[in-house]
């Protein structure tokens, strides 16, 4: 019941992720007097889903102190139980980010040896996708969380990106290995010294490494992490308006982009949002996906894609294992630090 076109989008975005995994299974959480007749017209959807009812839901401008203490019975704080519970593999919601974060943190709770989730998603590239974390949720960090964001967001580009053995970088102000603050250095030797991990630590990245996919996962706190990807997103907007007013200016130019249209409507599927749609709040023993509220029905079925891939690669039971391991097998410098 959360985002701006709630539930019309959600319904169907449900229906379009099943044409991509026919074998999923949907719990609907919210009023079924409003989900009924969506689900009614869709049959393969009906057929796959199961309508939970409750006439609460958070709102988009509630605090996250006030959706915990009274929305126990909310569609959003149902859907996270039943992850809790075991009866739904992951919570996908495009309603309030705040009220979602913390909800799941409180009822789904960290993973082992996992301080602080971590809010991640992937970004297009020049060679593909690569995966950038945290976005938002932490705006400070130490050098313990940024070597435990190197180890979940490698095992999330093996889930949802299918890479083999991941590159990982950390967002730096300079490729030196003297440059950036502290924090980013003592991360930077306690993953060098690492052994038994499943990615390759390739070492500082800068800001134009992001776009040209130097490495598979950029790691970075809260605070940079979500200037970079505002700043990504707003430039792609510019450009694009440059580009549209371009085309506007003379007859000649007109004519030039029935010509390139082709190329043009190519060029925008390959960098819609629609297709990057979702945030993971990694480091939860389970699994929740945050969608853009205003959404449409592709960007949520991608979404409902991302929860798939995470649940079917068992995405929190290996970050378990390989950070236990990481952490035996960690030089004692490196113990001292992440104990």
């Amino acid at each position: 019941m959360g985002g701006d076109h709630a539930p019309g989008v959600v319904v169907a975005g449900a229906a379009e992720a099943l044409i991509r995994s026919p074998h999923a299974k949907f719990l609907l959480f919210g009023d079924r007097a409003k989900l009924e007749p969506l689900v009614a017209n869709r049959p393969a959807l009906r057929a796959a889903c199961e309508i939970r009812h409750t006439a609460e839901a958070v709102g988009d401008t509630d605090k996250p102190s006030l959706a915990l203490r009274k929305g126990r019975q909310t569609s959003m704080r149902l859907a996270i139980d039943a992850v809790r519970d075991g009866s739904a593999a992951g919570a996908v919601s495009a309603g309030n980010t705040g009220a979602l974060m913390a909800m799941a943190k409180v009822v789904l709770r960290m993973l082992p040896g996992i301080d602080r989730p971590a809010l991640t998603s992937f970004l297009p590239t020049q060679v593909g996708e690569c995966v950038m974390l945290d976005l938002g949720a932490n705006v400070e960090c130490d050098a313990n969380n940024l070597v435990q964001f190197a180890v979940m967001g490698a095992h999330f580009a093996h889930a949802v990106l299918g890479r083999v053995r991941p590159t990982v970088g950390l967002l730096n102000v300079g490729s030196e290995e003297l440059k950036g603050p502290d924090t980013v250095r003592t991360a930077a030797e306690m993953l060098r010294g690492a052994t038994g991990i499943e990615f390759e630590f390739h070492g500082f990245v800068e800001g134009d490494d992001i776009t040209k996919g130097t490495v598979d996962v950029i790691v970075t706190d809260g605070f940079s992490g979500n200037v970079a990807l505002k700043a990504a997103e707003g430039t792609a907007r510019l450009y694009s308006r440059y580009l549209a007013a371009a085309f506007n200016q003379s007859l000649l130019s007109r004519l030039g982009y029935l010509l390139a249209r082709p190329a043009l409507r190519a060029m925008r599927d390959r960098v819609d949002p629609r297709h990057y749609n979702g945030g993971v709040f990694l480091g939860l023993n389970g699994i929740a996906v945050k969608s853009h509220g205003s959404t449409d029905a592709t960007g949520f079925a991608t979404a409902i894609g991302l929860a798939i891939d995470m649940a079917a690669d068992k995405l929190t039971e290996k970050i378990v294992a390989n950070f236990q391991q990481f952490r035996a097998a960690s030089p004692a410098e490196a113990k001292a630090v992440i104990t």
